[in-house]
């Protein structure tokens, strides 16, 4: 393992991931998901689109998820994660529940509408995928997906901490 230059002392192959995740998180935006889609709708993303993620996510964990967890996994403040869950409601892909035990509180929880732009906008993103991937190998393929999910479940467990 080589040193990255200069006198940092970084290994090369950190800092070569540390440049991929700048890149990444410049190319990987609304903007270019939605360029990419040809459309502004759910494949191209949007914020109220990311609380539908959310939503998904807290379902797939079997976990209630409210407007202070969205605020949490958004790193928003509670007002604009509020603003956004009342668009995601409006957009139709999440409807307010009841909670029996607190009457404050309202689970969110994905209509059929959100379900359907869940799965387009999944559809898309694997397609993006599969075309930066359309050259890789089958084993490289798995081996990167083994090693991305790591290394992003590891950057989730590190916030986790602080």
């Amino acid at each position: 393992m080589g040193k990255a230059g200069g006198s940092t002392g970084v290994p090369a192959d950190v800092a070569r991931i540390e440049r991929a995740m700048v890149t990444m998180r410049r190319s990987v935006t609304r903007r270019t998901l939605s360029r990419l889609s040809g459309t502004g709708g759910a494949s191209g993303g949007g914020p109220a689109f990311d609380v539908l993620d959310v939503v998904e996510a807290a379902e797939e964990a079997g976990e209630a998820v409210g407007v202070r967890a969205v605020a949490d996994a958004l790193r928003v403040d509670q007002p604009r994660a509020s603003r956004l869950v009342t668009a995601a409601v409006e957009a139709g892909w999440v409807r307010r529940g009841a909670d029996q035990t607190d009457g404050r509180r309202a689970p969110l929880a994905v209509t059929p509408a959100g379900r359907a732009a869940l799965d387009e906008a999944h559809a898309f993103r694997r397609s993006v995928v599969e075309r930066v991937t359309a050259d890789w190998s089958e084993g490289e393929r798995a081996e990167f997906a083994r090693l991305f999910a790591r290394f992003t479940e590891g950057f989730q467990e590190l916030g986790r901490t602080r």
